[in-house]
């Protein structure tokens, strides 16, 4: 399953509903929104509109950190980072959410938390977190052995990659800068999407 990261800085051709749509279009699943930057009001009309754009394709919308939003707008999930999860407790309220690991550890105890889905990161080397070690992909080894919810791999994951992501165990893989920063995030998701599949 292929999931996109959105982050609307990254874009350099279109915005961020046209990227969106051309990821859905190349086989994008799962779309997670992820501008922390904005505060409730500024994001609200944006959940609303990648709602009807995912509900079109029959794919997924994930709120990242705002839960208003994830309640409001009936996304299929609320996602967090499990520190903030361990520290904020929020009220869920029902509502279905993953949780961002790093460690074997981590992933154990989003399992006992009730998380639905696991990202695990990062993998690869990747832009986004410069200067620090990738976990390669005997973290999604390691974790696949611990758990039995699924888990999505994130960070640096391009075409060339992919594969030994999905044969580590991987359920699934997200990305950001590959789609978002893409001339063409149709043809993007496309390779990615075939790639997942064909395994």
């Amino acid at each position: 399953m292929l999931y996109l990261i959105t982050n609307r800085k990254l874009i350099k051709s279109g915005n961020l509903y046209s990227v969106v749509l051309e990821a859905l279009r190349g086989g994008t699943e799962a779309v997670i929104l992820r501008e922390k930057d904005l505060a409730y009001k500024e994001l609200l009309p944006i959940v609303f509109k990648l709602r009807n754009i995912t509900n079109s394709f029959s794919a997924q919308l994930i709120i990242n950190g705002n839960l208003k939003s994830a309640i409001i707008s009936n996304a299929n999930f609320f996602h967090i980072g499990i520190k903030d999860f361990e520290n904020h407790k929020p009220d869920l309220n029902g509502v279905l959410f993953g949780l961002s690991v790093h460690s074997v550890k981590e992933a154990i105890d989003a399992e006992k938390y009730g998380a639905k889905y696991i990202l695990a990161s990062h993998i690869f080397e990747t832009d986004c977190k410069k200067g620090l070690k990738p976990k390669g992909i005997n973290l999604i080894k390691n974790i696949k052995s611990k758990v039995n919810i699924p888990v999505i791999a994130l960070g640096g994951i391009n075409e060339k990659n992919i594969r030994d992501i999905i044969k580590a165990g991987a359920d699934g893989v997200a990305v950001m800068s590959y789609i978002m920063s893409s001339l063409d995030p149709y043809s993007s998701a496309r390779k990615l999407s075939e790639k997942v599949k064909s395994i």
